[in-house]
């Protein structure tokens, strides 16, 4: 596979660094932050409002959670 150079502003690139992983490349980290993948679609998909549904529940839980922990 060929390679190609690529200027970034240097808050770009710090961007990036901070979210690339000490066993990867930036090239990896590119790859990896840019990706179309999501748990989602591994899963077999799920519509926005189930996310948005699932969101909510967690939320309700943890609030819970953080209740029961102050009683």
């Amino acid at each position: 596979m060929g390679t190609k150079s690529v200027r970034l502003d240097e808050e770009v690139y710090k961007r990036i660094a901070a979210h690339k992983r000490d066993d990867e490349t930036f090239s990896e980290a590119i790859d990896r932050l840019t990706s179309d993948y999501s748990l989602l679609a591994f899963t077999g998909g799920g519509s926005a409002s189930e996310a948005d549904r699932h969101r909510d529940l967690l939320a309700e839980a943890d609030a819970k959670a953080s209740e029961n922990r102050r009683e």
